[in-house]
């Protein structure tokens, strides 16, 4: 669901109390509940921050509903993303997920959750702050796409500071955190503001984005 804002009224549907939404939950309802109280609004726990990461990870080459659905399902494989038990997953934590029918069964990104809690775990130590460490990356600009001009259509995957924030967080050793993961975390975590302009929730998300950048940047 990347993308630059733009005024087109096919990317906006009508809300039940006479409001627009964005256009991408479509009809369904654990989406528009989604859309509605979660995406775009700031998120500063560190432990949903690394949640968040490792989802957007399995999500790759896949639609984000079916991770959406699926979302309780690997909380309760990950221990609820508690960082110190998934760092110590072991090889037979590995094949007991690979039976897990409830998850996305795929080796690549299991190995990558358990290293990235590693890995996240050295930032803290480093930082004290996996979110002051994140937010450092979000734009002075809703949405975060730094300067580049708008294409008509205004689709896109990546930014400068989801570039940036990848390429950093390669270099330190995580996995699955590419440049286009990495801007649909942003997204989703309210670094940048991606809701359709006449969205219901823009400016509330962007006030909340705004407040969070500075408060957490101080």
């Amino acid at each position: 669901m990347s993308y630059a804002p733009c005024m087109p009224h096919e990317y906006l549907r009508p809300t039940e109390d006479g409001g627009h939404r964005c256009w991408w939950p479509g009809e369904d309802a654990q989406y528009i509940a989604y859309h509605d109280t979660e995406w775009g609004r700031p998120v500063t726990d560190d432990t949903k921050l690394y949640e968040k990461l490792c989802l957007e990870g399995f999500q790759s080459g896949l639609a984000w509903i079916t991770v959406l659905r699926k979302r309780e399902n690997f909380r309760e494989a990950f221990a609820r993303f508690d960082l110190d038990t998934v760092a110590r997953y072991s090889s037979k934590d590995i094949e007991r997920l690979m039976n897990n029918a409830g998850i996305i069964r795929h080796r690549g990104k299991i190995e990558a959750t358990i290293n990235n809690a590693a890995r996240a775990l050295e930032l803290l130590e480093e930082t004290g702050s996996l979110s002051k460490y994140i937010w450092q990356y979000a734009p002075d600009v809703p949405h975060g796409r730094d300067g580049i001009s708008d294409h008509p259509m205004g689709f896109v995957s990546t930014s400068p500071s989801s570039i940036a924030l990848s390429k950093d967080l390669k270099k330190r050793g995580w996995k699955f955190v590419g440049p286009t993961t990495i801007y649909s975390f942003m997204q989703s975590m309210g670094l940048i503001n991606d809701h359709v302009e006449g969205c219901h929730v823009r400016d509330d998300c962007e006030k909340l984005r705004i407040a969070t950048r500075k408060k957490i940047m101080k």
